[in-house]
């Protein structure tokens, strides 16, 4: 997401409308500055409208958006204006004008009332100062726009006959309550909205299960317990090469002012290497106070096993050199699918591993970093770990606790008669019954035909597990609370279930945030909770 490019307010030089045509005099001719109105002359679809320019910010070109689901029609999406999130509104749309693509001459006018809004216009004109008794009332006047939504007309100014004066005070009112009732009650709390009761209940989990994330290397899979695994992130742009150094290690990273060193475990593996593609992550690994990150080619899912299905590596094997770092073998579908669950602490023990934290303390001491960024990042109670997803171009995250495992989409769903609407159909998993629910149905997107990349979000709702279909699950990432606010409330629905979002300026991305324990109503759980008995 780009930045915007901000322009000075007034597009041509502001031009003082008298209140009686030049050569008449009477009482009350306006002198004084302080009794002129200045106003924002702008053209929309086939009007001119103009707004008092008090409340209006600035004037913006029409900056990159990120769509959000729930929301009213006639909003175009999120933008970033200097590190805060913007609602973007198409006032064509709003007005049922024709659609026309941005060009330009485009622009958004950033106007706050309550909260901030950028309203998109065709062109800009010019900025007028205008006397009161120049501003005539609406009367009869038969227009596209709605009368309710003007204050009054203004004519022979800034080049046109005739100015519609736009009430955004009543358009906003009208088109977008909840945005209306945050403008009359002052927001409370940068992070709020969220109900305490949003913590998860994981004590199903048991100590019979184990909870993994499995990931591919060279077509093969494998898996870590998801307790080591501290965060994933996609391959950086940039990856700092150490002299001197193993080929398998691949050099250092910066992840949040901390050198990360970075360990290709195809080549660990003695694998064939491959370069780095999109699907490329990073498993950042914790063991004690040390973390490395471990390069896959791609991450599959979260994966809860009963430990029943897990055996231990056989003793020939293990004795076998790098072998020993793959502790355990976990049987799934009826031993179809293995993977080979990797142990962090022998891992840790490898001479590879220790060698790039080994560089890793080096260049911190050639360049050593200072004291506060240097901290540990365990129990940081400045961030928040988030699994991010995907539905189209656009990212959401929930918290990593509520996530109770992802697996894979199967090839068919089954159909179960007098299933609720809502539910696309269930999955055995492990023996019981999975509701799934598809994502972009719940949020009112279009929805789109199955394919490979497609994971099963498994989450706790009041005791009852449930399945949300998504696009892509992208990465587990720990996110600064000083770069989460509160969400713009564009209606009421979307308010309840989006309550925030992660703007996160450097890396040009913004992240809705999820409230799981709205996904679904309290009365469709009762449902839900009676499918799952079936």
């Amino acid at each position: 997401m780009t930045n915007e490019q901000v322009e000075p307010l007034g597009v041509e030089p502001a031009e003082v409308v008298p209140a009686r045509p030049a050569g008449e005099s009477g009482p009350g001719d306006a002198g004084h500055e302080g009794d002129i109105h200045q106003f924002v002359i702008f053209v929309c679809g086939s009007e001119v409208f103009a707004v008092d320019m008090a409340p209006v910010q600035e004037i913006i070109r029409v900056p990159e958006v990120v769509r959000v689901p729930l929301a009213p029609a006639t909003l175009e999406g999120l933008a970033n204006l200097r590190g805060k999130v913007l609602p973007i509104i198409s006032l064509r749309r709003l007005f049922g004008f024709p659609k026309r693509e941005d060009d330009d001459s485009t622009r958004a006018l950033v106007i706050d009332l309550g909260q901030p809004l950028g309203f998109v216009v065709d062109r800009v004109s010019s900025v007028v100062g205008v006397e009161p008794g120049r501003i005539e009332d609406v009367g009869s006047l038969t227009t596209t726009v709605k009368t309710e939504l003007l204050a009054g007309l203004l004519k022979e100014v800034g080049g046109f006959p005739m100015v519609m004066v736009l009430d955004f005070e009543r358009l906003i009112g009208n088109e977008f309550a909840a945005i209306a009732q945050l403008a009359r009650s002052t927001a409370t709390g940068a992070l709020g909205g969220l109900d305490p009761e949003d913590a998860a209940d994981d004590e199903e989990a048991g100590s019979d299960e184990l909870q993994l994330v499995s990931f591919e290397v060279a077509e093969q899979e494998y898996a870590i317990a998801i307790e080591n695994v501290q965060e994933i992130v996609q391959f950086p742009e940039q990856v700092v090469r150490v002299p001197r150094s193993e080929a398998h290690v691949l050099g250092v990273m910066t992840l949040r002012n901390r050198l990360l060193p970075l360990v290709s475990l195809r080549c660990l593996f003695d694998l064939d290497a491959r370069e780095a593609d999109e699907r490329s992550r990073i498993l950042v690994i914790r063991l004690g106070d040390m973390s490395v990150g471990l390069v896959v080619d791609s991450v599959n899912e979260v994966l809860r096993v009963p430990k029943s299905s897990v055996d231990a590596m056989p003793k020939l094997l293990a004795r076998h050199g790098d072998l020993s770092d793959i502790a355990e073998i976990c049987r799934l579908e009826e031993g179809q699918r293995l993977v080979s669950i990797i142990s962090t602490d022998n891992l840790f023990r490898h001479s590879t591993i220790r060698e790039a934290l080994s560089n890793v303390d080096q260049l911190r001491e050639d360049e050593p970093l200072d004291d506060e960024n240097d901290v540990s990042d365990e129990d940081n109670d400045d961030e928040e770990q988030v699994v991010v997803f995907r539905l189209d171009k656009e990212e959401f995250g929930v918290p990593i606790e509520s996530v109770q495992e992802i697996v894979r989409v199967p090839e068919e769903l089954t159909h179960v008669p007098k299933a609720p609407a809502f539910v696309e159909g269930v999955i055995n998993l492990r023996g019981s019954v999975l509701p799934v629910i598809d994502q972009r149905r719940r949020l009112g997107m279009a929805t789109v035909a199955r394919n490979d990349r497609q994971r099963i979000m498994v989450f706790l709702l009041d005791g009852v597990r449930t399945g949300f279909i998504v696009d892509s699950v992208a990465e587990v990432l720990k996110i600064p609370k000083a770069a989460i606010e509160r969400s713009p409330r564009l209606s009421l629905e979307q308010a309840r279930l989006i309550a925030r979002v992660a703007n996160l300026e450097q890396q040009k991305r913004m992240i809705q945030l999820i409230d799981t324990s709205r996904l679904i109503a309290e009365e469709q759980r009762e449902e839900l909770a009676a499918l799952g008995e079936e």
